[in-house]
């Protein structure tokens, strides 16, 4: 017998893969029509579960806000009650101050003397009681003539006041003049500039710093690149303005003429 007759008559099943495939399909549409009803339900729990966690979220934040500005509006209220103490304390400064200024005022008023006071004649009656005479105006313009006459301050004190005010006077002139008055400077940045890239820098700065005169002061200086491999030499210096002006430092400065072609004012600014 052959295989083939031998395989013909055994009972096999070739075609069971194609049969379970065709069966899993069909248990997928029919369990098809369910699945997105079961798809949505859980969509919408995970909706709420995600809203839930949004407001949660802004609560948090919320509260953690409020707390914030609660601490601030109390750092604020300790800050202005204790400006309010100190306030408080000056103005109570103030008024001592002021009442004490105000006894002084009034003793002062009260210290001038207006003279001694004159007694009216008194007049006996026949009873044995006596009462004063009101005075008359010829009376009052005795007093004041005598008023006149009474020298209440002296002269000779006068004289000593005066020659004690002219003295101090003398001497707050002369410590015036004495003092030295405010004087003007001025900062002043300059480029100097060479003929070519062959000059010799080091003797340029040399014959720039030769320049001297009478509230000038050299600062510091540096080589800036210009262009071609030539260099300008840039200096700073601090003058007087009433001594030394930058018409005067150019004139000097460009007098060397063989390192120097010509001087700029970079920078100027006062002191």
């Amino acid at each position: 017998m052959s295989s083939v007759d031998f395989l013909s008559q055994e009972k096999i099943w070739f075609d069971k893969p194609r049969y379970d495939e065709a069966e899993r399909r069909f248990y997928e549409r029919t369990n098809g029509s369910s699945q997105p009803t079961q798809d949505d339900g859980a969509n919408s729990i995970l909706q709420d579960i995600a809203r839930a966690r949004e407001n949660i979220q802004k609560s948090l934040a919320g509260s953690s806000s409020s707390a914030a500005d609660q601490g601030e509006i109390i750092c604020r209220i300790q800050s202005l009650e204790l400006e309010n103490h100190s306030l408080h304390k000056v103005v109570d400064d103030l008024r001592a101050a002021l009442s004490k200024l105000e006894c002084r005022v009034s003793v002062l008023e009260k210290s001038p003397a207006a003279g001694t006071p004159v007694t009216t004649p008194s007049v006996p009656y026949t009873n044995g009681t006596t009462v004063q005479q009101k005075t008359s105006a010829p009376v009052k313009d005795e007093e004041e003539d005598d008023d006149d006459d009474i020298d209440l301050f002296g002269s000779d004190d006068d004289e000593e006041a005066e020659k004690l005010k002219e003295q101090r006077l003398k001497e707050y002139a002369e410590k015036k003049a004495k003092k030295p008055g405010i004087i003007a400077k001025s900062s002043i940045l300059l480029d100097v500039k060479p003929w070519d890239d062959e000059t010799d820098m080091v003797k340029l700065e040399e014959c720039v710093r030769s320049v001297q005169a009478d509230g000038l002061l050299w600062g510091t200086s540096k080589l800036v690149p210009v262009g071609y491999g030539i260099k300008k030499l840039q200096i700073a210096c601090v003058v007087e303005d009433d001594k030394v002006g930058t018409d005067m430092l150019e004139e000097e400065i460009t007098k060397f003429e063989d390192f120097i072609q010509s001087v700029d004012v970079a920078a100027f600014n006062k002191i």
